[in-house]
């Protein structure tokens, strides 16, 4: 970097040595703090820095889950809020798709993270083992925490599994096995509707793309699973995330191959559904969740891009139907993906996602605190 003098050229002699001498002194105590600022926050690390500017007012906290990675490869997590604080649960082993993959679950307490644990694993009868995948969380109002994941050795032959807690995550039932083709909550949380039942948005992959809304009414002892939403060919649609709203509509927003996330629309029991149709809103076949605040608002995190899994956005609608560029959770080069996000009861909202596949991040947000900017033909806005 050059520094320039302000002094006109030609101008010599002592004042002007002095000066510069005085400059260079200045910029080398500036660069030196600058040094040692940036030693300073890499000590902390990229995620302990809360980024300013632009489209971030509103981040209370962003840090990374555990104080160090437990395996080389962690992905899609999950999170939820108990009796007893809030836990992360994700699956990681020593990359995607081996054997020792496994559920993994940290909590979060008074001092910070817990170190995580292997909850499950996808481990048989007969001494094999398969990958484990996608744990979903839910805390039912009047239940107990439910565990909901996949084991297999991937999409085309996996199968869903359920297990149980009535301590908060502290100990779990052995898994069980779900029946015939549900496969449970494929990604993103499920939503309680009238009288306790469970609509879980969920998916298939092999032969086609399709979504398919399951539904149970007593914490996942008995099923029903709805028609498929697409037909893979048209519209290739999985992973839903599902947002409720005051007005008793209920949204579902999925990641598509299309290049654009995909909506349909259903209400009461949500038992019919409207075709899915393209939003505005870009999509890099990648995973999104959503919530819909105590405010009547939906937040929605995604990657508002139709490229690699960078920037990771915030969005905010009134209506589904518009939505306003909120937040810029992540913007360098690298993969940040499959965010998992909830409103905890005092009104915060967590988010967690996979940090370039080796990290779960956790990112807190005080949604009063945001600053909505409308997008134009469903583009970011520039900061």
């Amino acid at each position: 970097m050059k520094v320039r003098s302000s002094y006109p050229a030609g101008v010599l002699g002592s004042r002007r040595a002095e000066a510069r001498r005085a400059s260079v002194h200045s910029y080398s105590l500036i660069l030196l703090g600058l040094v040692l600022a940036g030693a300073a926050g890499a000590a902390l690390g990229d995620a302990a820095r809360v980024p300013a500017g632009p489209l971030r007012e509103g981040i209370v906290q962003s840090e990374f889950v555990g104080a160090k990675p437990t395996t080389p490869f962690c992905h899609a997590s999950t999170i939820a809020e108990t009796p007893n604080g809030i836990v992360v649960a994700w699956y990681g082993g020593s990359k995607e798709r081996a054997p020792d993959t496994a559920i993994w679950m940290a909590r979060m307490g008074a001092g910070g993270w817990s170190d995580a644990t292997q909850i499950a694993n996808g481990a048989q009868a007969d001494g094999g083992r398969f990958p484990s995948w996608n744990p979903v969380l839910f805390q039912a109002q009047k239940g107990p925490l439910l565990l909901f994941y996949r084991i297999g050795p991937g999409p085309r032959g996996w199968w869903g599994v359920l297990a149980t807690s009535a301590d908060a995550g502290k100990t779990w039932t052995a898994a069980v096995r779900l029946p015939g083709s549900i496969l449970g909550p494929i990604k993103n949380k499920p939503v309680e509707l009238a009288y306790g039942v469970l609509l879980c948005p969920s998916s298939s992959e092999y032969p086609t793309w399709q979504v398919r809304m399951e539904l149970t009414g007593d914490l996942g002892n008995s099923w029903q699973q709805l028609p498929p939403l697409n037909d893979g060919k048209k519209i290739q649609a999985i992973q839903p995330t599902v947002l409720k709203y005051p007005s008793g509509k209920i949204q579902i927003l999925c990641r598509s191959k299309e290049g654009r996330i995909m909506e349909s629309w259903s209400e009461g029991l949500a038992r019919v559904w409207s075709p899915l149709q393209p939003t505005a809103l870009p999509n890099p076949d990648s995973g999104i969740d959503g919530v819909v605040l105590k405010d009547g608002r939906a937040l929605l995190v995604y990657n508002h891009t139709v490229g690699d899994r960078t920037p990771l956005n915030v969005a905010i609608s009134a209506d589904g139907k518009t939505w306003q560029a909120a937040l810029v959770l992540e913007s360098e080069p690298g993969e940040y993906s499959y965010p998992a996000v909830i409103q905890t009861s005092d009104g915060l909202v967590h988010i967690t996602y996979s940090w370039r596949k080796e990290r779960i991040k956790h990112v807190v947000v005080d949604p009063a605190k945001l600053t909505p900017r409308d997008m134009r033909e469903g583009r970011w806005p520039p900061e």
